[in-house]
């Protein structure tokens, strides 16, 4: 996670188009806007390039002027910069910034490769592949490169991250806010993000995951007003004491588990039989019940999964359960419902789509009712009306019972706050700072002890 994107709006190209255009009809110079993206990405240039001899690739459009800006930026602060263009003709603001750059433009088909190449061919504009020819010297000057910068996305990407090919970067600078491929699908194209903060309002209902704020337990509180969780066990018991385990270390103030396997991983969680299940459900203390982790798939686990959906607590639904309830019983819950899908399982609940993975999750959150965290390299986070984003936790949870731990802690979080996007995105953010106090190569026994440390941090 990288915390300078933390809160940090994505946008689609059509959005990000349709946001410039309302501030330039409310009076903005679109000159100084041009000006101050070409600085900000000149400030970045500068800041690796050192003193490496730097290539400006410069297309035609507003992509052009930016490209145009920063070499002159670089020039008048002692860089060795040269400039190659594609096209010849640069109107309105591009113009403004193709007359400020005082040296030879060379035609892209003769530049000559240099340590530092910055890519401002093409931006969130272009709607069909890079023409062949231009492509293959596109790919020369990237790959003869040290280091390579892109202006907004780097060229031939779909800022939509709609699948396709398109150049590389070291570096990209995202203008005005993030587009989805910078954080979603083949994301790691555009190397390590940087957003240039611009003077332009764009939509907020997609965000990058920021650090949530926690609140203390007050001096009235105990136990059931801090969250009282059950957590339903099945045929593998393992699964089940992984996510009673994150509750608990998640701020629940009690943990039951509902198993007939009476281990429990703390004396503090308390450990109740599967009969139990319809009579803790009918507990009005219980604040969040966590199904599906290690549950199985025979009829008596369909049957439990039925009993929990039919049920007016709040839920966590994850692995085997998953499979268990149709979305159309999903869609009549009145009560919060968070489901906790990774990727196969998301396909195999909504189908593989054809969209990026935003529009799937939002789609399914609209489909559902429920709170989606659609897990992976890159999690997704949707409700009907809102989506959150975390783009590359932290590698190491690519390993078995992560999930069921996330589950757990999404129902502590749940049964604390009541809002099942809040609890989403606090349990999200946990579960990946957690995972970096525990350091590389640790196993999901232990992932839950860190728990603690990273609410420390929200306080």
């Amino acid at each position: 996670m990288n915390p300078a994107l933390a809160g940090a709006p994505i946008v689609t190209a059509a959005q990000m188009r349709a946001a410039e255009t309302a501030c330039f009809a409310a009076g903005a110079s679109q000159t100084e806007l041009m000006e101050q993206a070409a600085r900000t990405v000149a400030r970045q240039v500068a800041r690796f390039a050192r003193s490496r001899p730097v290539l400006v690739l410069a297309g035609p459009g507003n992509n052009g002027g930016d490209a145009f800006g920063v070499a002159s930026f670089l020039a008048e602060w002692g860089h060795d910069v040269a400039v190659a263009a594609l096209g010849q003709c640069w109107a309105g603001a591009a113009g403004v910034m193709r007359d400020r750059w005082r040296g030879p433009v060379a035609t892209l088909d003769v530049a000559t490769p240099r340590p530092v190449l910055v890519d401002g061919l093409f931006g969130i504009g272009l709607s069909r592949p890079i023409a062949a020819p231009i492509r293959d010297r596109l790919g020369l000057l990237v790959d003869a490169a040290e280091l390579v910068v892109a202006i907004d996305v780097p060229s031939g990407r779909d800022a939509d991250a709609a699948p396709g090919e398109g150049a590389r970067a070291d570096i990209t600078v995202a203008l005005g806010a993030l587009k989805p491929c910078h954080v979603v699908g083949d994301a790691g194209a555009c190397g390590h993000v940087t957003l240039a903060e611009l003077a332009i309002a764009v939509p907020g209902e997609t965000r990058m995951i920021a650090r949530p704020r926690l609140h203390r337990p007050l001096p009235g509180d105990h136990k059931y007003t801090r969250g009282l969780v059950l957590v339903i066990g099945g045929a593998m018991p393992g699964a089940a004491r992984l996510a009673a385990q994150a509750a608990a270390c998640g701020g629940a103030g009690y943990v039951a588990l509902a198993s007939d396997d009476a281990r429990v991983p703390f004396d503090a969680v308390v450990s109740r039989g599967v009969g139990a299940v319809a009579g803790l459900l009918e507990d009005p203390r219980l604040g969040a019940a966590v199904i599906g982790p290690g549950l199985g798939r025979d009829d008596d686990a369909r049957n439990l999964c039925e009993e929990v959906v039919a049920s007016h607590c709040p839920i966590v639904m994850d692995g085997d359960a998953l499979a268990l309830v149709s979305l159309e019983r999903l869609a009549l819950r009145a009560a919060p419902t968070i489901l906790t899908p990774h990727g196969g399982e998301f396909d195999r609940m909504f189908g593989p789509g054809t969209g990026n993975k935003l529009d799937r999750t939002r789609e399914a959150a609209q489909q559902t009712g429920a709170v989606v965290v659609h897990k992976g390299a890159d999690t997704v986070i949707a409700a009907p009306d809102g989506c959150a984003v975390v783009a590359h936790p932290p590698a190491w949870l690519a390993t078995a019972g992560t999930g069921d731990v996330l589950a757990g802690l999404a129902a502590a979080r749940l049964a604390a706050s009541h809002d099942p996007m809040q609890a989403a995105i606090e349990a999200v953010w946990l579960h990946a700072r957690a995972a970096s106090l525990a350091g590389p190569a640790f196993v999901a026994d232990g992932l839950a002890m860190h728990l603690p440390q990273a609410i420390a941090e929200c306080l």
